[in-house]
């Protein structure tokens, strides 16, 4: 879910991240759990979805997709 929200974070902001030796050992693990569990992805993407919503609510004058204000969690 890490990965997966970094991901989504960077493509957000512009940021190009460069993959690194870890990232490949912590996403090898995945497979793992994946080859065992096909649906997993799929909820560890909507984890990090909401993951991401949630840090990009922390921002000032954060606005969700559709332009409403976001309240920052207290």
């Amino acid at each position: 879910m890490a990965e997966i929200s970094a991901c989504m974070i960077c493509a957000d902001l512009g940021i190009e991240a460069e993959p690194r030796e870890d990232h490949a050992a912590y996403i090898a693990s995945w497979l793992k759990v994946l080859k065992n569990d096909k649906r997993a992805i799929f909820q560890a993407a909507a984890h990090a979805e909401r993951a991401a919503a949630y840090l990009h609510s922390l921002q000032p004058g954060a606005a969700s997709k559709d332009g409403a204000l976001l309240a920052a969690a207290a």
